[in-house]
């Protein structure tokens, strides 16, 4: 949802900002007033680019592999194919990044936002994460059962 929800606000808010300024004229006293939507809107591009648009759409855990859902595309990944799990504790929401010993059709690293439950201490670690450490490593030696 926040794939789709923020880039709306984000962009909708900067052309709201450029047709406000344009029909007034005050673009037409003050250029500097038009350009800086105009970067506001190409920093959101490259900032939403890198951090929201690969995420994932849906992963869901089954045990032994996870289902991850991207644009309409299924795959399936086994535990034993993630090499290292990554998981932002700067970001809000958290941030996991899956990569895979073999590429899958979406890539060699899978990104998601986990569901989590609110927390006031920004230092503790993702469970979620912390599981698929765990989870990943024994299915990598053979031992998930």
């Amino acid at each position: 949802m926040m794939k789709k929800v923020f880039p709306t606000i984000w962009f909708g808010f900067i052309a709201i900002f450029f047709v406000v300024f344009v029909a007034s004229g005050v673009g037409k006293k003050d250029f500097m007033l038009l350009v800086i939507p105009l970067v506001m809107a190409v920093f959101g591009y490259f900032l939403m680019k890198n951090m929201l648009w690969d995420l994932m759409d849906e992963v869901v855990d089954c045990g032994s592999y996870l289902v991850v859902k991207f644009r309409g595309s299924e795959e399936t990944i086994q535990l034993s194919n993630v090499m290292n799990v990554s998981a932002t504790t700067s970001q809000n929401p958290p941030r996991i990044t899956l990569r895979l010993r073999s590429p899958c059709k979406f890539g060699n690293e899978v990104s998601f936002f986990p569901a989590s439950r609110f927390s006031l201490n920004p230092f503790k670690k993702n469970e979620i994460a912390e599981d698929l450490i765990f989870r990943s490593d024994k299915a990598r030696n053979g031992n998930i059962g």
